[in-house]
């Protein structure tokens, strides 16, 4: 009650004393509370700027639900009022963020949202600064009614980056003009796209040149606040820089001044340098730039001290990693494998494995690398590592001599790991009668010398063993009698484990009672593995946790490990029976229903064999019965526009953005099978607030319905800020279809309803199966189908660069083979295909005749159903 009554003293330090007691130590429920809001608004009505002050900072330290309701209507006009000082509009505006972030819903936005903006143009920098703060929270929460504060930032930012340091004496810190706003500034810009208007997109521009120019100056102090307060600066321009990912020459310029910090001696700046080139590595156009780096990034990994350096080191290794590098990068992986800290081994040994696999030319070297990691870091290798290898070698005939004769040499060593002895028991008991021809590796010499590491291994590495004996039963009857008199002994027949003793018992049994025909039927080869996505990836995923983007083939989503989606594992591996299911019983048939697309090895050859496609095998639910119905919980629905901003993109690829604001990042990654197709969507919450009530499903026409079955799994109704949720949705094609499904999002942000309506994808020509044609099959066919109503032929202007390497991509995006040296004008394209439905299967050929002088072409589809034609035709021709 003292400090109540102090509220009402004239004095200052009263005053003062008042508002601090019930700061720090008033609780929000206490019975004076109505009392202390009375004196806070005498004091916000006296327009003594001292005292209200001293109110504005009490509303901000207490910052309660009450405080809120009581004046969160009064601040913004304090705020943007003329006569107010500009030491009130700092605390103002500091006092609106405060309540803005404790209880956004009450914090009205009106007509004073416009007149904040402006306050980025005011005299005094410490009120902008203040602004800055506010604005960018609020912009993140409704940014169409801040649009007009780019503008405004960009050119309060022109004004800094361009003066002298005297002109902004009072805010220069350290000779670096308002670096704190500088930040403030780049970090609002972030909310929003690249500015549409030229003119303020080259002063942009101009700003960020600027200040990676400042950097290449010699300091002009050698005091770490100097440094600190210019590097602060950099970092954010290249965030911002990478968040536009739209001017190359930046990109790359950005990627080589951090290049200068890789080996900077403060270990922070060479920590903040290798993250944010792993953020570029991900950009079409920064990627070979930072692939320029490799040696100095290696070296940081072979040379620094602090673990956490190293440990962003290894993620940038991951993300430059490609096609032409990676053999360099998995070997340097490799050899720091066997120093590397504890901590971080896990990790490194899934990374190469993913990559070892991803980028492998030659399944040889991919074995090699394996059974190399699990020599160097068996403790640390799991089990989806070796998992996926025995996946690999069962599905690729080319390389299982190979992997048995590897496998037998790595055996041989005294001391072996108990996943090498894993490996080495499925492999040789499946393809152990590659390598018996050689004296050196016979029936007898393989048997003992897996039987040597028996008595060394865990109990289920000793029932993968028992079933690699039954199996060399099979495979060579001369070993029989000695592997029956070890079945036999007492240590398996009476073995205190159950699942040995039971092995022991049936396969014992099974050699005797059994004709050579029936084991053999029994334990005939593995059938190939249906290809899905790789568990090792999953594995890292998961091991990521969630909150981070996805790994998508768009520049913006990173493709480094630290930036890894989390993954729903439980769907990824619930459809096909589980690999240790697979792995440890003996040969018994698979349930058919687990598989129904299973790959014979040979049409697993003909995709590039390192694809990992996503589980497909779990086929989409039939009936339109089981689509969710988007309006059910909704009376009234308002009508929403429904977003194809990015919808034509996605005609020739599968992966990437499909729709962006300020609050939500939709990703797509999607693969398709016949007539079969399955879409994983990421939503990115990009702001610092979760999202409530979220929901999504999948609505389609009535037409639709009855051409495409879809059907969306149930989603997590909240996401929190920063995080990322992902959704499966499966997808069956019945017939031929024009119009495209409707994702429906919705969810709470700051106690708004937002309502986002996205076209879907789903193509016609994603249900293409590729088919190669000699020339003469192809023109027979071409006549075949002459009649008028099975042709569509178009002519269109180029409305691209006519290049013929990325005509050729995108034709092959389109889902048909490329013909080459079918037409006989080499210059054009020839293309053929079937597009698989439920209901009928409709061969397609296609051909794109380019006139690079009239820079026009020319597309002809002929298909046996015009419907087809015409829908393809529409696809394409946008396409170029």
């Amino acid at each position: 009650m003292e400090a109540v009554n102090l509220l009402s003293s004239n004095k200052y330090t009263e005053k003062q004393i008042g508002y601090l007691f019930i700061s720090v130590l008033v609780n929000s429920n206490s019975d004076l509370i109505s009392l202390i809001n009375n004196g806070i608004k005498n004091d916000l009505a006296s327009r003594n700027p001292t005292f209200m002050n001293l109110a504005l900072h009490c509303i901000a330290n207490v910052g309660s639900r009450e405080m809120a309701e009581a004046f969160a209507s009064q601040i913004p006009s304090i705020l943007v009022a003329g006569d107010t000082m500009d030491s009130v509009k700092q605390s103002a505006a500091l006092c609106l963020l405060r309540l803005n972030r404790t209880s956004p819903d009450l914090v009205p936005m009106g007509e004073w949202t416009a007149r904040v903006v402006h306050l980025l143009n005011d005299q005094h920098l410490g009120v902008v600064t203040a602004a800055a703060s506010l604005i960018t929270t609020l912009a993140q929460k409704s940014p169409e009614d801040f649009k007009t504060s780019i503008s405004l930032a960009v050119a309060r930012l022109s004004r800094i980056v361009t003066s002298a340091s005297i002109d902004l004496q009072d805010y220069t810190y350290y000779f670096v003009a308002a670096p704190w706003l500088s930040v403030k500034l780049l970090r609002l810009l972030q909310c929003y796209p690249p500015p549409e208007d030229a003119a303020l997109r080259s002063r942009l521009t101009e700003c960020l040149e600027t200040i990676l120019n400042k950097a290449q100056e010699p300091p002009k102090s050698k005091k770490v606040q100097h440094s600190n307060a210019k590097n602060a600066v950099l970092f954010e321009a290249i965030a911002l820089i990478i968040h536009h990912d739209s001017e190359p020459t930046l990109l790359v310029r950005a990627c080589n001044q951090l290049g200068q910090f890789l080996q900077h001696r403060e270990t922070n700046l060479r920590y903040l340098a290798l993250e944010s080139m792993c953020t570029l590595a991900s950009s079409e156009f920064s990627h070979e730039a930072v692939k320029t780096h490799i040696d100095t990034v290696i070296n940081a990994l072979k040379t620094e001290r602090d673990v956490s350096v190293r440990q962003r080191a290894v993620d940038l290794l991951y993300a430059m990693c490609d096609r032409s590098n990676a053999k360099q990068i998995v070997a340097e992986m490799l050899s720091y494998l066997e120093n590397a800290d504890y901590s971080i081994r896990e990790e490194m040994v899934l990374k190469v494995a993913i990559l070892a696999e991803k980028y492998a030319v030659d399944y040889t070297w991919y074995v090699d690398t394996i059974l190399n990691l699990i020599r160097i870091a068996g403790d640390y290798v799991s089990e989806e590592v070796w998992y996926r290898v025995i996946q690999i070698v069962i599905n690729q005939d080319d390389v299982q001599g190979y992997a048995a004769k590897t496998v037998f040499e790595a055996l041989q060593a005294p001391a072996c790991h108990e996943n090498l002895v894993k490996v080495g028991g499925y492999i040789l008991g499946e393809f152990g009668n590659l390598i018996a021809g050689d004296s050196r590796s016979s029936p007898l010499v393989q048997f003992n010398l897996l039987h040597s590491k028996f008595h060394l291994c865990s109990v289920p590495t000793r029932a993968l063993l028992l079933s690699a004996y039954i199996k060399f039963i099979n495979l060579f009857p001369e070993v029989k009698a000695t592997i029956q008199d070890v079945l036999r002994s007492d240590s398996q027949l009476r073995n205190a484990d159950v699942e040995l003793q039971q092995r022991a018992i049936e396969y014992l049994r099974l050699s005797c009672i059994a004709s050579t025909d029936i084991l053999a039927t029994v334990l005939e080869e593995m059938p190939p593995f249906p290809e899905r996505e790789s568990s090792i990836l999953a594995k890292l995923k998961k091991k990521k946790g969630p909150g981070n983007l996805p790994d998508i083939d768009d520049t913006r989503w990173n493709v480094n490990g630290s930036a890894e989606h989390s993954e729903d594992t439980e769907s990824t591996n619930k459809s096909p029976p589980s690999l240790m299911a697979d792995l440890l019983p003996t040969n018994r048939p698979r349930p058919a229903s687990s598989s129904p697309t299973l790959l014979s090895a040979g049409t697993m050859g003909s995709s590039h064999p390192f694809t990992d496609l996503l589980n497909l095998n779990s086929t989409p639910s039939a009936g339109a019965s089981l689509l969710v119905d988007v309006l059910s919980d909704i009376s009234t629905p308002a009508p929403i526009t429904v977003s194809e901003d990015n919808f034509s993109r996605f005609v020739c690829k599968n992966n990437g953005v499909i729709y962006e604001d300020q609050l939500l990042q939709i990703g797509l990654k999607a693969e398709y099978r016949q007539n079969l197709g399955r879409i994983y969507v990421f939503y990115g919450n990009k702001t610092s607030t979760q999202f409530l009530s979220f929901s999504s499903s999948v609505t389609s026409s009535d037409t639709l319905k009855t051409q495409l079955n879809v059907h969306a799994k149930a989603v997590d109704p909240t996401v929190d800020g920063g995080a990322q949720l992902q959704q499966v949705v499966n997808i069956e094609c019945l017939s031929d279809f024009t119009d495209a499904p409707v994702l429906d999002i919705q969810f709470r942000y700051g106690g708004t309803l937002q309502k986002i309506a996205v076209k879907l994808p789903v193509m016609l020509n994603k249900f293409f199966q590729p088919t190669e044609m000699t020339s003469q099959d192809f023109f027979q066919r071409w006549k075949q189908l002459g009649v008028p109503q099975q042709e569509v032929q178009t002519i269109f202007k180029a409305q691209h660069p006519m290049d013929t390497d990325v005509t050729n991509a995108k034709i092959l995006g389109f889902g048909v083979a490329l013909l080459i040296g079918v037409d006989p004008n080499p210059a054009n394209f020839v293309g053929a295909g079937v597009i698989h439905t439920k209901n009928t299967q409709v061969g397609c050929l296609l051909r794109l005749e380019p006139n690079t002088q009239a820079q026009m072409y020319r597309l002809t589809l002929r298909t046996s159903r015009e419907s087809v034609s015409q829908r393809l035709c529409d696809l394409l021709s946008d396409q170029f």
